[in-house]
């Protein structure tokens, strides 16, 4: 009787930490001001689920938001698209990497997978926007 009812309390948190991420993106597509502020504590979420409950309920937060986020909101939204491929599996991956308790290793870990996740998110921009005059004249990634 126990597990049911951890099972079914993990799912009632997912669900809110689901609805609380969707609103904070949601927002973010719409205010003109503080996306990113919004996105890092719609990302900030994604922990609190994984410590309040396990790993598995915090990816499928992460996996309900994004899929919620790119049918509702829309996937050609720059917010979206940052969630998905940073802010969002930004605090799984953490997870994963403070396993390991070596600070520098850590440390290096973190900073390439934001230099894979800003490497990604520039090739989708350059692919969405390849008009614009701006980022192909000042930027260059050979």
């Amino acid at each position: 009787m126990k597990t049911t009812h951890l099972k079914s309390s993990n799912v009632a948190k997912g669900g809110i930490f689901t609805a609380i991420s969707f609103l904070l993106i949601y927002i973010s597509t719409i205010l003109p001001v503080n996306k990113l502020s919004l996105l890092a504590t719609a990302s900030a979420i994604i922990p609190i689920a994984i410590i309040s409950t396990n790993i598995k309920n915090g990816f499928l937060v992460y996996l309900s938001t994004s899929i919620l986020c790119s049918i509702i909101v829309g996937i050609s939204r720059s917010s979206v698209i940052f969630y998905i491929i940073f802010f969002g599996l930004y605090g799984i991956i953490k997870y994963y990497i403070e396993k390991l308790n070596k600070l520098y290793i850590e440390i290096i870990l973190k900073f390439i997978f934001f230099n894979i996740s800003l490497l990604i998110l520039f090739f989708i921009y350059k692919l969405f926007f390849q008009g614009i005059p701006i980022l192909n004249k000042y930027i260059y990634v050979y």
